[in-house]
């Protein structure tokens, strides 16, 4: 049994404490064996380890390779370019990291600094760190709870727990025994380390200290949760793989035919005929590899993230921006992300059988609504500033809010009938009542519990007149309380009684009162989340609601608002962890809503889903949210939330509105459609100047290309065109699509047939191109190949926008960063022809127009040829 469930008496024996406390020596014995209050976590990796897992990508060690080798021949400038990249991309990838590791040194900063404790009879005030299981704390409100305890004392306690609990009212608190197993949420004789005091006193005896707390479990969860790789992210990897076993698999070929033919041909100087096979063979490793893939793809899911802020989402990972375009689970918190977060009154119930709510147009109140008014907020203690800053309990401020919304402003009311005396509310009566002169009539107004203010009324007030309480009239107002109820609406009671001039004001006065009625009140949905959670439906995405409020209440908003059906299922944590994962397995999809659960409940539920293949993105803003935040395939953190539910995201919302997740997912897909054209684009250049590579060799013509010619087209003139295909605007289906297959290659569909094809397009105008070039001579040769790659692949930049549409049939001038990138790139290339540059690209002196004319027109006809075929395709589809 844990400490909630036994009794003082027992815990008290068990850890050999009592309520004067621990003397001094025991404290020592206890802080030498256990340690100190304070979370323990594991060593992080080191940054030279981080560094040195950057270069374990299969592309990275063929460049590596590559590299070396270019230095071992003396092309030192290549060398270093190449080394530079790799570089670069090793130190943003550890920078990213570290970044992703804050969320346990902002669990640790929960910590409180100081505490009150009472040690041999003595009162101290001592470092939280030093606790140890069996010292006596004291509480008083605006006090953090140092360590997880069982309570001695309590008066009036309220502790705001939503961090762990997820609720927004603080949870009362008192000094009864529990039988049986509740989630934390039922706990009212505990507090726990981190969560706050907001109201009352008391004392507790310290059962669990450091990472026995229930942050310290948070905090165990946090470090076992999987951060997981994005479908992006595994792709690439796995492509890359394939990508750098095939360059290896092709440069030895090469090498091997270069050799062979060298056997053949009897040559006699091996050395220069080994050095000509290892270029063959490098320049194909360096026209194979997309150098600038890795920062290309930051770079466009960096301008994603630009448009994602306009909607409300800042990204904290870059790769969240891709991972949310295949998101097809939404885990979603209810309170301030599905609702306003804040109660709002939306019902009302006088015995006179009147109900609904009250309109704010200027009418005469009756007496029995003037009554209940004056009640609701002369036994209250909110208040509304005049800057509208809400002070006070949610519950209270919901009534403040609702007099002034109807004209009755409660600042007047306050004014005119000032509060004499009081009984402030405890959670043990259940009751708040205060004394005031009203119509020269001394009264006692009290709201609270109906079940309590029921059973402590002998009349009730109907039409201005005070009868007796009959059965009959009881059985219809708790009629009425019961149906609230089943709406899911917090109720409460409100009654009044005559006073004598010179009664005192004790508890004794809280009876014989007059029952005058209910006020219902619910944290309403936001207006916008009704279609947000259809456009989620319509796009293929399934919503769950996680949430720690109760289940009742839980399942009527969802059926509210769309998330749960009528036949769909809701679970308590208990309920769920009741169920082997076999059987949550079996019915997961008829899950819609999950009430009452704690933070291990909250990641099996990502886990099941995640089994299932789907893409998981999870909300939340408590430090009970964090472990599943960080197990999501997205985690996404409320901009009012907790430091460590922001530092374990990806994502934090910064007006905590579930519509923003949505739009953010319409970012996300066409962030990655984006990222396949801009992919696209970079292998269909790419693999023209290999086949362009192959072909001289296999016709035994000069390497088309120099090394550093190809380090300058993937390096610096295709990564500008690449960035501007991120900035294509998103396609009129993007958000009627179901959520594409994680699974899926980065070539599915149309992609890999249009970039095999623009690629042979390519690749036959350069052999053409270099073949044209051999009757000038082999270094015109080598020159025109080269201008006419870079100038097709330039302009292939037209054809990349879309496999099926034309870039006239998409809008030319509808993507204005293609056109700047065309402009700018074809500027490069005029900046290699000049006289002073020429060497360095290998472009002789008598490289003219007329060369110039016939690289640049090979190039165009085959970009014209893509765009051809396109229309072709769709007229015989159509």
């Amino acid at each position: 049994m844990e400490a909630y469930q036994k009794s003082l008496e027992t815990i008290f024996a068990e850890i050999g404490s009592s309520k004067e406390g621990l003397d001094i020596r025991t404290v020592v014995t206890r802080q030498a064996e256990y340690g100190f209050n304070e979370l323990e976590t594991k060593e992080r990796d080191s940054v030279l380890k981080l560094f040195v897992e950057t270069f374990k990508d299969a592309m990275v060690m063929v460049l590596l390779a590559v590299a070396a080798i270019q230095m071992v021949m003396g092309h030192a400038a290549e060398s270093l370019i190449i080394f530079a990249v790799l570089m670069i991309n090793a130190i943003v990838s550890v920078i990213q990291t570290r970044k992703a590791e804050g969320s346990l040194d902002a669990l640790k900063s929960l910590s409180a600094p100081m505490a009150k404790v009472r040690r041999a009879g003595a009162r101290l005030t001592i470092p939280a760190r030093e606790l140890v299981v069996g010292d006596i704390v004291s509480l008083d409100a605006g006090d953090y709870v140092p360590a997880d305890g069982r309570l001695v004392e309590a008066g009036s306690l309220k502790v705001d727990e939503g961090m762990l609990t997820g609720e927004s009212l603080p949870a009362d608190k008192e000094v009864k025994d529990i039988n049986g197993a509740v989630p934390i949420g039922d706990r009212f004789n505990m507090v726990y380390s981190g969560t706050l005091t907001v109201y009352g006193r008391g004392e507790f005896v310290v059962t669990g200290i450091a990472n026995d707390t229930e942050i310290g479990k948070v905090a165990n969860l946090l470090e076992n949760a999987l951060s997981k790789q994005t479908p992006l992210q595994k792709n690439l990897e796995h492509f890359s793989k394939k990508l750098g076993a095939g360059i290896l698999v092709l440069s030895g070929f090469i090498f091997g035919i270069q050799f062979i033919r060298m056997m053949g041909e009897g040559t006699t100087d091996m050395g220069t005929g080994m050095l000509s096979a290892f270029m063959f063979a490098v320049a194909v490793a360096v026209a194979a590899i997309p150098e600038a893939l890795q920062s290309i793809v930051t770079i466009v899911l960096s301008i994603g993230t630009k448009k994602m802020a306009k909607q409300n989402a800042i990204i904290r990972k870059l790769p969240a921006v891709e991972t949310l375009g295949s998101t097809s689970i939404i885990a979603t918190d209810k309170t301030g992300t599905l609702t306003q977060n804040k109660m709002t009154i939306v019902d009302h119930y006088l015995a006179n059988g009147q109900s609904g709510t009250f309109n704010d147009q200027p009418r005469t109140w009756s007496f029995d609504e003037q009554r209940l008014m004056q009640i609701a907020v002369l036994a209250n203690d909110a208040s509304i500033n005049t800057g509208g800053q809400e002070l006070g309990d949610p519950t209270e401020v919901a009534m403040v809010a609702f007099s002034n919304k109807i004209n009755q402003p409660f600042g007047e009311l306050r004014a005119a009938y000032p509060r004499e005396a009081e009984l402030p509310f405890d959670s043990e009566r259940k009751l708040m009542s205060t004394v005031h002169t009203i119509d020269g009539e001394r009264l006692l107004l009290t709201k609270g519990g109906p079940d309590v203010v029921f059973g402590r009324s002998t009349k009730i007030l109907i039409d201005g007149k005070v009868l007796p309480l009959t059965k009959e009239l009881l059985g219809k107002i708790k009629e009425q309380n019961e149906h609230f109820s089943d709406r899911a609406l917090r109720v409460l009671a409100f009654a009044y009684r005559p006073m004598e001039r010179n009664e005192a004001l004790d508890f004794n006065v809280e009876h014989d009162l007059i029952l005058v009625g209910l006020m219902a009140m619910i944290d309403p949905p936001r207006e916008a989340v009704y279609a947000a959670v259809e456009d989620a439906k319509k796009a293929g995405i399934k919503t769950v609601m996680i949430t720690g409020d109760h289940k009742t209440t839980a399942r009527a908003i969802a059926r509210d608002i769309g998330i749960a059906d009528a036949e769909d299922l809701a679970l308590t944590g208990q309920e769920l962890d009741n169920l082997s994962d076999r059987e949550l397995d079996g019915i997961l999809e008829r899950v819609s809503v999950y009430a009452r659960v704690s933070p291990e409940n909250k990641i099996r539920i990502v886990r099941a889903w995640q089994k299932k293949g789907h893409v998981t993105a999870m909300t939340g803003d408590g430090v009970n949210d964090a472990p599943a935040l960080k197990q999501a395939d997205i985690g996404i953190a409320m901009g009012s939330g907790t430091d460590v539910a922001k530092e374990a995201a990806a994502m934090v919302l910064t007006d905590d509105n579930f519509v923003s997740i949505i739009s953010a997912v319409g970012v996300g897909r066409n962030v990655y459609d984006n990222i396949k054209k801009a992919i696209a684009y970079l292998f269909s250049g790419n693999l023209g100047a290999i086949i362009a590579i192959i072909a001289a060799l296999l016709m035994d013509w000069v390497n088309p290309f120099t090394a550093l010619q190809l380090l300058f087209i993937n390096l610096v003139n295709d990564s500008i065109p690449a960035i501007a295909l991120g900035m294509e605007k998103g396609e009129p289906d993007v958000m009627t699509r179901k959520p594409r297959n994680p699974n899926e290659g980065i070539f599915s569909g149309d992609t890999l047939v249009s970039v095999i094809y623009r690629g042979v397009l390519i690749g036959a105008a350069v052999i053409l191109s270099q073949y044209i070039g051999r009757g000038f001579s082999d270094e015109m040769s080598v020159a025109m190949a080269f201008s006419t790659l870079i100038i097709a692949r330039t302009l292939q930049t037209f054809p990349a926008r879309s496999n099926s549409q034309t870039a006239i049939g998409a809008g030319l001038f509808a993507n204005k960063y293609v056109l700047y990138a065309v402009v700018f790139c074809s500027t490069l290339y005029a900046v290699t022809l000049l006289p002073a540059v020429r060497g360095i690209f290998s472009i002789p002196a008598d490289f003219g127009l007329v060369q110039f004319g016939m690289a640049a027109g090979l190039a165009l006809a085959a970009v014209a040829l893509m765009e051809a075929t396109k229309l072709i395709i769709n007229r015989v589809r159509n």
